[in-house]
């Protein structure tokens, strides 16, 4: 009788750096010889990789451990792990093991790579395991990996932050800032080309101060540049640009690489520079301004997105007025927008003067119907133009249409073959929404 194949599930909270982290974990659980589960009810392993920048997202993590635990209570050979920037947090790992039983292994973002180790502790042992390091070691390489997509590919630069923007968890919860080798960032993506992958993106906590920390004249900008030479790599994108390390040298570089898009994203967080003070961005607005406008004089058609909040302590109604008019001045192409909640030990949450949950929610309303009309005015005026998509395959709102990207990261779908994944093709814009814009095939390129 053949064996039965164990099964795992990877359920990712939080951004790209969490993304790419599941990809990571699920490439070591199938180094485990593992495979994915069909559904969360048939997997023998499930691994929660949680965020704990948001409150809303910490809330959501504890209702899953609890369904999760009822399943576990109907199948007791069930493995359930937790991962992740949120149990780095003081005493969360700790909370965890005590309110959930049922949780069989909790480790951080630090020893990630003792995945294997440690699971096989807590299924031969038959133990709970918690390895929760407090401070993060050297970078370790050559980690296995099971990518989501077969045409792009997440590229881990730097990990941690030596930010410490007075609202973030970051720095605590990451560690502080690492960058890894040039070498082994541009081996890594030549394999990536040779594998068939034809975009990449560079990923850190802040992109821009890639290398501070190693020895010569190393920088992002370099950085790109050589990412830029290598043969068969048709587009490079990164996340996310800090505006305080963006510099002019950068600025050129972009313009003048051919495979690096035209998007930058680029978190403004608030336009009052009373309120950036309090953030410790390290700007102020007539800095941002200055630099979007040097950016897109040197980058024609760039597109630039952003982190807005409101309801930082203190903030008060002039603040939120120049936010607003920083909105209207730059005109994003989109944002990401968010109330603020107090992170326990953040200096931010000791601050006095934190706004009642009531302003927050007609500020943000208000700031999201502003920013969905630019957005969608800039949509809507590329209609009828030719744009170049990099296919990623089919949409996944509509399994009958393919969908891919512009260069500058807008999600376009149109009608197509399932064998123009991967390729360039040009399509024609034929109709624009608020998330995506819609096309039909006119050639490849």
């Amino acid at each position: 009788m053949k064996e039965r194949i164990p099964t795992y599930e990877v359920i990712t909270f939080g951004c790209q750096m969490n993304d790419h982290d599941s990809e990571v974990i699920a490439g070591m659980l199938e180094s485990l010889g593992y495979e994915p589960a069909a559904s969360t009810g048939e997997a023998d392993v499930i691994l929660v990789n949680t965020c704990c920048v948001r409150e809303t997202a910490e809330n959501k993590i504890y209702g899953l451990l609890g369904r999760l635990a009822h399943l576990k209570d109907k199948k007791g050979d069930l493995i359930i792990g937790i991962a992740g920037c949120m149990t780095q947090q003081p005493g969360v790992a700790r909370k965890i093991k005590n309110r959930f039983p049922q949780v069989d292994l909790i480790l951080g973002t630090h020893n990630l790579h003792r995945l294997p180790e440690l699971l096989l502790q807590a299924r031969e042992c038959r133990e709970r395991v918690m390895e929760v390091w407090d401070q993060a070691g050297e970078i370790v390489e050559n980690l296995p990996i099971r990518r989501a997509s077969r045409v792009k590919a997440w590229v881990n630069i730097t990990y941690g932050c030596n930010n410490f923007c007075t609202y973030c968890i970051v720095p605590y919860v990451r560690g502080r800032e690492r960058s890894r080798r040039p070498e082994d960032i541009l081996n890594e993506i030549r394999q990536l080309v040779q594998e068939g992958y034809r975009e990449v993106t560079l990923l850190g906590q802040n992109v821009n101060s890639y290398g501070k920390d190693l020895p010569g004249p190393t920088s992002f900008a370099r950085l790109l540049a050589e990412v830029d030479q290598i043969p068969g790599l048709w587009r490079i994108r990164f996340t996310t640009s800090h505006p305080r390390d963006f510099t002019q040298e950068l600025i050129d570089t972009i313009a003048r690489c051919p495979h690096v898009c035209e998007h930058i994203h680029l978190p403004v967080q608030a336009g009052s520079n009373r309120i950036l003070k309090l953030m410790n961005r390290g700007y102020d607005r007539d800095y941002y301004l200055d630099l979007v406008e040097r950016i897109r004089r040197a980058i024609p058609g760039v597109a630039i997105t952003t982190d807005i909040m409101v309801g930082f302590p203190g903030e008060t109604e002039e603040d939120f007025a120049q936010t607003m008019d920083l909105v209207e001045r730059v005109r994003f192409d989109g944002a990401f927008t968010f109330v603020y909640n107090p992170r326990p030990g953040t200096p931010a949450a000791r601050l006095p003067e934190q706004v009642p949950d009531g302003i927050k929610s007609e500020r943000i309303q208000k700031l999201i119907e502003r920013q969905n009309e630019i957005t969608l005015a800039h949509n809507q005026a590329l209609v009828g133009r030719v744009e170049q998509i990099l296919v990623e395959g089919e949409s996944k709102t509509n399994p009958e249409m393919m969908s891919g990207r512009t260069r500058t990261n807008r999600l376009v779908i149109f009608p197509g073959s399932r064998d123009l994944a991967g390729q360039l093709v040009n399509v024609t814009v034929t109709g624009a929404r608020l998330t995506h814009l819609e096309g039909k095939l006119a050639a490849t390129v």
